[in-house]
């Protein structure tokens, strides 16, 4: 927009376009190595202690002799997107245009496939910087149906993760998701309603009610994040790609699921339903 080359001075270009002439002077600056170690260290220690605030992180990082303060741990975690869990007081008002809804699990019986879907997004380390991933889970099998990795925290690449899943598996009854932002937004939950599904959310700081994709990133994070390192965005798509689609779902039996795989509880139990239709 800005036209060094032009004969009309910077400032005056600053002024017809309402911008503040220290806009055009300013060139954005990577995250240093040291702010990236850093970052990658407070998310180590937020899977492990996910109660932990800025505040014990930071006497956390203090026994490892990292020399830091209370603010600067507070900052880094807002640009990851993490905070600490634990139920929090209702002190803000939320924004009209964000309908929240009830929670609907509670007390019901999922046993079958399609029936609960759930949806989160979350942060993960590379090498250098980090991307954004979401994922929808079929709650019954455990099952990844769809994910997105995305360079920021929007809404566009949830919707894309949903859209994708919805087209290949038809709508579930139910989706349930937290209240973030994009989750509350508009398009998400118009996407919902303008497919047939009811829609419910966790109540505010109650991390127990979306439990199954807390582990999933749990899972996600030791199991391949910080095994790999990702040098590049690309090396981050295909190690979740191999991860989420092959190994998640195909390979890794879970527990929960008397040693089975998301992908044969998911399938055996939708067969016999699809003969039946």
């Amino acid at each position: 927009m800005i036209d060094r080359t032009h004969l009309l001075p910077v400032r005056r270009q600053c002024q017809l376009l309402k911008l503040a002439r220290s806009t055009a002077s300013y060139h954005a600056t990577p995250v240093s190595e040291t702010a990236l170690a850093l970052m990658r260290r407070i998310d180590e220690l937020h899977l492990a202690h996910p109660f932990a605030g800025a505040r014990m992180l930071r006497d956390l990082l203090r026994q490892e002799g990292q020399t830091i303060g209370r603010r600067h741990v507070a900052t880094l975690m807002r640009r990851m997107g993490i905070e600490a869990l634990y139920r929090k007081p209702s002190l803000s008002r939320r924004q009209p245009a964000h309908q929240v809804y009830p929670y609907l699990l509670r007390d019901l019986t999922i046993s079958r496939p399609n029936h609960v879907w759930a949806a989160d997004s979350t942060y993960l380390p590379m090498a250098r910087g980090f991307v954004s991933l979401c994922a929808v889970l079929d709650w019954a099998s455990r099952r990844v149906l769809a994910w997105r990795r995305s360079n920021t925290l929007t809404t566009d690449f949830c919707l894309d993760a949903v859209q994708d899943a919805v087209g290949c598996y038809g709508p579930p009854e139910i989706f349930n998701t937290d209240q973030g932002c994009q989750f509350t937004s508009q398009e998400f939950t118009g996407l919902l309603t303008h497919h047939g599904i009811q829609i419910s959310m966790d109540g505010k700081g109650c991390w127990r009610d979306h439990v199954f994709v807390e582990r999933l990133w749990r899972s996600i994070t030791y199991e391949e994040v910080y095994l790999h390192a990702y040098d590049t965005v690309s090396a981050a798509q295909q190690g979740l790609e191999r991860y989420l689609t092959f190994y998640h779902n195909q390979t890794r039996p879970h527990r929960a699921l008397d040693g089975r795989t998301p992908d044969q509880v998911y399938y055996d139990n939708l067969t016999p339903r699809l003969t039946a239709a």
